[in-house]
């Protein structure tokens, strides 16, 4: 199941990098991080191993300093696990911070 939680964390990351974002780029830019508040997950069918796997992330909802974005990993189309994670943006403190209208904007489109 830990895997799971490995593949989520990656399209999260390659989502935020296909809109022109990095957590590098952001620290520096913005002097923020992007945090897991938490994650829930709902396991709904088995993957195998070497099963071609397909990760869908969303955001959906926001406030000023976090998000929640949900993501379906799919086998064929099929969706096998369904999470909705709470980020929140931070500061090199880990004090909450806003996060910046670019990313918000992006995120939504």
């Amino acid at each position: 199941y830990a895997n799971y939680l490995k593949f989520l964390e990656r399209a999260r990351s390659e989502a935020i990098y296909s809109l022109g974002f990095s957590n590098k780029g952001l620290l520096e830019n913005y002097g923020i991080l992007l945090i897991v508040k938490s994650c829930n997950i709902e396991y709904k069918k088995p993957a195998k191993f070497e099963d071609l796997l397909k990760v869908n992330s969303e955001a959906i909802s926001f406030t000023k300093t976090s998000f929640l974005m949900k993501q379906l990993i799919l086998k064929n189309d099929d969706i096998i696990s369904e999470a909705k994670v709470h980020l929140v943006a931070v500061n090199k403190n880990g004090k909450p911070s806003i996060i910046p209208n670019e990313l918000q904007k992006k995120l939504e489109g």
